[in-house]
């Protein structure tokens, strides 16, 4: 699975090893190159530098169009598929759906009772505060 790229070797490495662990092999693992879409230009009019890459006995499918160079591309592709393949297998959750699920959390509306508690908690921090005020020295005999 040796591929060249601007990759360093010692990564190519440690992506190997990862598929090794989890057993996949060259040959489970369908590639097809096409065009890119977006801002690139007439490189990416001339050349097919996305990379499409489906493990055929899961079904997942990864596209990759990162950047302008293909060999990176697919390293970058197959480095996405193992995070698939391992989140499928282990049932892990990955950065960017924990973070999308933190956000629909954030933006979630209160229920009512949510909304009285925390209500309540700013009035009693308000009264609290109201004691601390200065306590006046004007005296009038």
């Amino acid at each position: 699975m040796a591929f060249v790229t601007a990759i360093s070797p010692q990564k190519q490495r440690e992506l190997e090893d990862r598929f090794n662990h989890l057993g996949i092999k060259p040959h489970d693992i369908q590639e097809h190159f096409v065009r890119s879409s977006g801002p690139g230009g007439q490189k990416l009019n001339k050349t097919a530098s996305c990379v499409v890459l489906r493990h055929i006995p899961t079904g997942l499918e990864v596209k990759c169009q990162t950047t302008r160079s293909q060999a990176t591309n697919r390293f970058l592709a197959r480095r996405r598929l193992i995070e698939k393949i391992e989140a499928c297998l282990f049932k892990k959750k990955s950065e960017a759906q924990k973070l999308k699920e933190k956000i629909r959390r954030q933006k979630r509306r209160r229920s009512r009772r949510a909304q009285e508690k925390r209500l309540n908690e700013k009035k009693g921090v308000s009264e609290k505060k109201k004691t601390r005020q200065k306590v006046s020295t004007f005296f009038e005999y």
